[in-house]
């Protein structure tokens, strides 16, 4: 029998986040036919025309469509600075360029053209693959004692913004200790209006060293000269958005995982007792962002809710249900201060999980700061993380005969930061193999500086203590959230 009650909850958080935000944001300004008389502060002047120079790749309607004010529109002349600074913000938030400027012509007297001169970055990138298998640096070094058998390489290729149009290829071939193979490819625009898009993914992977169970928070591992795991992937998702901020996605997503006797001897709940599983999945993700600078946010906000039910049918192999809540804040407190708080609520169904479905803290961005080594599975949990930081350093080079134009502006910021993090995570009914750290407030905090630099790159070095009388220096990649 097919389970409505998710697609339903699906449709209804559609419904519910598009009335909701449908009130603001529009992508352009109200239209107005007439212009007003100008009055002792400022005057009413008409958009006439749009240039977009600097593009060589790019096409212009990917940059106008960013763009608030339209040929046409009437606008206060004091109005101007801070909608030309939002639109310079939203073409930059697309990386597809270095610098970015919106500035006005004005060619009469109630009248004026807009300019947007773009500096272009480099779209290719063959990547050498050399990285970590772990979750994080830490629990490589310190769980691990950094052993290099435990690393990947190969080749991942990004081609960014083909054909002109933001459309996004990646494909990567891995090797080493765990193998994947992957292909995706995202077309944000498939229409004239430039509101529906489409994204396709196909991934395929090989463990030969799999952890097939977590023992005190940390995964236990084992290594085979046989597959102990293949992976097979691929989804298709719609995508709509319908003004600046506003961004939907629906997916329906295929999923067939396989195991070897082994794996299932060592641990009889990694596929529930099957060798085998396989399952279909429908999701729904919105997003609104109204964050700066999206790679690394220090004003705005950002909210994030994502349903998915996993198995549509009762003769699939998994029946899992997920909710996600994700909302951050940053604030300018002026004087090159910053706070920024970060709060995610999760909750999934936990009735006959599979292990290898357990939902957990401890990967990507969702851990307490202090327990990177750990791993902290249960069905439902709450996270929130705060951060006060200071800019002390901020420079940004222009280095003229660089070889390749994409690479003459080189920015670079320092931050030194404290931050606090706390969270709880409720544990899986009948699994004690990792329980200590569930079903309690667990926080951790301390002081760290930030790198940020050119394309996106963020080196974070952490000093921090945790709740467990723990302490370490902590390195990371990308930003905190």
């Amino acid at each position: 029998m097919i389970k409505w009650s998710v697609p339903i909850f699906i449709l209804l958080v559609i419904k519910t986040t598009s009335t909701w935000a449908g009130g603001f944001d529009a992508d352009s300004i109200k239209r107005k036919k007439i212009v007003y008389p100008n009055d002792s502060l400022g005057k009413y002047v008409m958009v006439n025309r749009l240039f977009v120079t600097g593009n060589r790749v790019t096409r212009d309607q990917i940059i106008l469509r960013e763009l608030t004010l339209k040929s046409g529109d009437v606008i206060y002349s004091l109005d101007l600075p801070d909608i030309l600074k939002q639109d310079e913000r939203k073409i930059f938030n697309t990386r597809l360029f270095n610098t970015v400027e919106v500035r006005t012509l004005e060619l009469e007297p109630n009248k004026v053209d807009i300019l947007v001169e773009v500096h272009e970055r480099w779209y290719t990138f063959p990547v050498p693959i050399f990285s970590l298998s772990d979750r994080n640096f830490n629990e490589w070094w310190e769980t691990y004692n950094h052993d290099f058998r435990r690393t990947n390489y190969g080749l991942r290729l990004y081609q960014y913004n083909m054909r002109g149009r933001n459309e996004t290829l990646r494909l990567t071939a891995q090797f080493g200790f765990q193998r994947l193979f992957e292909l995706s490819y995202r077309m944000p625009y498939i229409d004239k209006k430039q509101k529906h898009g489409l994204v396709f993914d196909f991934a395929y992977f090989e463990n030969k060293n799999l952890a097939y169970q977590t023992l005190d928070h940390k995964l236990e591992f084992k290594k085979s000269s046989d597959l102990l795991r293949t992976v097979r992937k691929v989804g298709l998702s719609y995508t709509f958005r319908n003004s600046f901020y506003q961004n939907h996605l629906l997916q329906i997503a295929h999923s067939e995982a396989q195991i070897s006797d082994s794996v299932k001897l060592l641990n009889e709940n990694y596929l529930r007792e099957n060798t085998i599983q396989s399952f279909t999945s429908v999701s729904y993700h919105f997003n609104y962002d109204r964050r700066d600078i999206a790679f690394y946010p220090l004003r705005g906000h950002y909210l994030s809710i994502m349903a998915q039910q996993s198995g549509l049918s009762s003769s699939e192999d998994l029946n899992k249900t997920e909710v996600n809540l994700l909302f951050t804040k940053y604030s300018d407190l002026k004087n090159n201060w910053f706070l920024s708080n970060y709060s995610l609520l999760y909750m999934s169904t936990e009735d006959q999980i599979p292990y290898y479905n357990f939902s957990a803290l401890g990967y990507y961005k969702r851990f307490v700061r202090g327990y990177e080594i750990y791993v902290i599975e249960g069905p439902q949990y709450f996270l929130n993380k705060t951060t006060l930081k200071k800019r002390v350093f901020s420079q940004r080079w222009t280095w003229n005969r660089a070889p390749l134009d994409q690479f003459r502006h080189m920015p670079l910021e320092i931050y030194l930061k404290a931050y606090a993090d706390f969270g709880y995570v409720k544990n899986y009914e009948g699994y004690t193999l990792s329980n200590r750290l569930s079903n309690k407030l667990i926080s951790g905090a301390g002081t760290g500086i930030d790198i940020v630099g050119s394309y996106d790159v963020v080196i974070r070095l952490e000093y921090t203590f945790n709740a467990e009388g723990d302490n370490g220096l902590f390195i990371h990649l990308k930003k905190e959230f």
